[in-house]
């Protein structure tokens, strides 16, 4: 079974107001997956600095995205891989690092909005925007 790893974007889109992306992620999301500990601290960030919501909403909408996906942690190792993946894919060091959880993860896909659709990273990770035709 295809494991799926979600960038920050694709999960901020639960809170959307275009119903067209906030369903597709909400059905994404149905069938499980994982993300990383970055990605749950972009969230925080975007939820309090862009999406205006008080501490106690941004712990709530954490909270819920947690009990929907596995968080894979930041490591070390992590931070290796990411670092080669930034090198080789001419990637952001961000994106890179979410590339390196993915992979430590085991997932084969990478659902982004952000990054190169159908690239396919270490011949095992590929990135797949969710929203494209939308």
């Amino acid at each position: 079974m295809p494991a799926s790893f979600f960038d920050t974007n694709i999960l901020l889109y639960l809170a959307s107001t275009e119903p067209a992306k906030a369903d597709r992620a909400e059905r994404l999301l149905a069938d499980g997956g994982t993300i990383s500990v970055q990605v749950l601290n972009e969230i925080a960030n975007v939820a309090r600095r862009k999406m205006g919501l008080s501490w106690a909403e941004a712990h709530g909408f954490l909270s819920a995205i947690r009990d929907l996906v596995d968080v894979e942690p930041l490591t070390i190792e992590t931070h290796d891989i990411g670092l080669v993946l930034a090198e080789r894919y001419n990637l952001s060091v961000y994106d890179a690092m979410i590339a390196a959880a993915a992979l430590n993860a085991g997932c084969d896909t990478l659902w982004s909005e952000d990054m190169q659709d159908g690239a396919l990273l270490d011949g095992r990770l590929r990135i797949a925007n969710p929203f494209r035709g939308l």
